[in-house]
Order: C-alpha cells, then sequence, then structure tokens
C-alpha cells in the first residue's frame, strides 16, 4: 500500500495578521487560524486519510494547527513527535518588526532580497537555503524512515519550513521556490510510490 505524507502550513497566527515577519517568536492563531485549520481538517475528513504520526515544529501555532485537524478527524490518539528542525525559518533582528516598517528601515529592494532570495539571510537570521539545511536531514533521518515503511504521516509546520520540504519532494530549483506560496491550512498530500512522492491534491 502507498503510503501517504500531507504538509499542511499552520492557520493565520495574531501576527501573521499584524503583517509582522514571526520567525522563532510564538504568538497564538487568530479565530481566522482556528477555523482555517478546523476547514484543512475537513478536508482531509473528505479524504477518509488515516495517519499513524503527526510531526510538527517548537511552535505553539503549528501545534495547535495540527491538534486543530486531529481533533476535526477524530484521530486525536496517534503519536505526535514535536521538533525544533521543523520550525519557522529565523527571521533574526526583523522579527517582530511590520513588514512595512522595516522596508522604511533597511529599503524595499534590501527587505525583498532577505524575504524572497534563496541564500541571502537577514541580520541574524537564517536564509531559506539555511533552514533547508536544518529541515531535510530532519526529514530524511526520521520521516522518511516512517514513509517507507507505508505510514501515513501528517506534518503541520511553516511556510518555509515547508517550502524547503516541497523543493526537495518536487525537485523544484531554488531560483523557483522563492516563488512558491503555501497558502495557511490549505493541506499538500503527497503519495509515495516506486521510490518518488506525487502530488495528489
Amino acid at each position: 500500500m502507498n503510503s501517504k505524507l500531507v504538509l499542511v502550513r499552520h492557520g493565520q497566527s495574531e501576527w501573521n495578521a499584524k503583517n509582522l515577519f514571526t520567525g522563532w517568536k510564538d504568538p497564538k492563531l487568530t479565530d481566522l487560524g482556528i477555523q482555517e485549520a478546523i476547514r484543512a481538517g475537513e478536508l482531509l475528513e473528505t479524504r477518509n486519510l488515516n495517519f499513524d504520526l503527526m510531526f510538527t515544529s517548537d511552535l505553539f501555532r503549528a501545534q495547535e494547527t495540527g491538534r486543530l485537524i486531529l481533533e476535526q478527524i477524530n484521530q486525536k490518539d496517534i503519536e505526535i513527535i514535536q521538533d525544533q528542525s521543523l520550525n519557522e525559518r529565523n527571521y533574526g533582528d526583523l522579527a517582530g518588526l511590520n513588514k512595512d516598517e522595516a522596508r522604511e528601515k533597511w529599503g524595499e529592494e534590501q527587505v525583498h532580497i532577505w524575504r524572497r532570495s534563496f541564500d541571502v539571510p537577514p541580520p541574524g537570521g537564517e536564509s531559506l537555503k539555511n533552514t533547508a539545511e536544518r529541515v531535510l536531514p530532519y526529514f530524511e533521518r526520521e520521516i522518511m524512515p516512517k514513509v517507507k515503511k507505508s505510514l501515513n504521516i501528517l506534518v503541520a509546520a511553516h511556510g518555509n519550513s515547508l517550502r524547503a520540504l516541497v523543493m526537495h519532494l518536487e525537485n523544484i530549483s531554488s531560483e523557483e521556490i522563492v516563488k512558491l506560496e503555501i497558502a495557511t491550512g490549505d493541506p499538500l498530500i503527497y503519495e509515495y510510490s516506486n521510490g518518488d512522492f506525487v502530488r495528489v491534491d
């Protein structure tokens, strides 16, 4: 039987709503974010997916999104593994700043480079390349062996940690991956077959 790997970005957080750089800061979900997580669960419920395990980050917004999804699909009792390796990209000195204020301070072009380049980190923070360098070894070490055992895995994480994973799963170039937007609360469903991941949603 082919295993399924489902990736879900957390629902809207309080800092998403305020247009703040979040990174490793730990705001809660907004009411909309809670509804997005529940809708993600409803969508997965229609697919009749039974998960064996959930991986999530060390941050509340991802953990809560995963918990709400599992509650919605009546699978609250599966094992949940939390790990910092799946955390959002660390935005360093930008964390907590309003994105418009950051543009005023450093200039539109510089902030765009920090946000959208693959390998240029903001001051004190991580680039997407740096994020991938911690996410992908963790994936290969901890998640991939479970997938190969035909277990169905749910990963509730963040825009950039999931972007790094999608880059790997779909063999997307570093130029193209920075253009990819992963919507909050919108599950990406992959089937693992013959050694490859195929997107099935």
